[in-house]
């Protein structure tokens, strides 16, 4: 029985062909690129986890990792850094674009199997959460059940209205509301509110998700979006 489905993008075809091997011994199905420009080519939604090395061609790690976790369909996707690149800087970089861990070479393939063992645990409890109510986008999560907003792992708690505009908004990437939609998803119809009111709380609500807040995207004469690549 396959366990989940791993890519392992590093321009170095020996270490590639040589995890391919030890992963598949573990249950793993796996495929390999030699290029972040080759793995971009792939389906990259059918995997459970990444593995990717940073100093490539053109486009580095890094920059596929970019890639990857500004797209609504893939930001889900796991990744675990694998690379030369030993610095705290360079790790602390690797982490900070949402990478779940940074291993460094050499490494031991006992402990990379360990790493992507750990990995697809805490992303299989965070799958559940989805599943039990929760929405997620980059870093920031809604879960409808618990009624709670998550940036980056930290709870945020916002009043009602605010917590049903993001749920709203981050259920439906990329599709405009305008404020009455809005208004009459989200207030009772026999409450007169004034549409301006939708602004006031979209203002508030961006002040309080940080960097996610950009995402919130107001288009004159049209009304609000959740737009993760705007």
């Amino acid at each position: 029985m396959i366990r989940a489905r791993l890519l392992v993008v590093d321009d170095e075809p020996t270490l590639c062909d040589t995890l391919k091997f030890n992963l598949e011994l573990e249950g793993f199905a796996v495929d390999t690129a030699y290029s972040a420009e080759e793995a971009i080519t792939l389906p990259l939604a059918d995997y459970s986890l990444i593995l990717l090395d940073v100093m490539m061609g053109e486009i580095s790690g890094f920059k596929l990792a970019k890639i990857i976790k500004e797209s609504p369909k893939l930001a889900h996707i796991p990744i675990i850094f694998c690379t030369a690149k030993d610095s705290e800087d360079d790790m602390v970089s690797g982490l900070q674009l949402g990478g779940d861990d940074y291993i460094t070479k050499p490494y031991s393939i006992r402990n990379v199997i360990a790493r992507v063992n750990a990995v697809l645990r805490r992303t299989a409890g965070a799958a559940q959460l989805a599943d039990s109510g929760s929405v997620l986008s980059c870093g920031l999560s809604v879960d409808s059940v618990q009624k709670k907003c998550i940036v980056d792992g930290m709870e945020v708690r916002l009043p009602r209205k605010e917590f049903e505009i993001l749920s709203l908004l981050l259920a439906n990437p990329g599709k405009i509301f305008s404020r009455g939609e809005i208004l009459g998803r989200i207030w009772p119809e026999d409450v007169v509110v004034l549409e301006r009111v939708v602004d006031v709380n979209v203002t508030r609500l961006r002040s309080k998700i940080g960097k996610y807040g950009r995402f919130i995207v107001s288009r004159s004469g049209y009304g609000y979006v959740f737009d993760p690549k705007d």
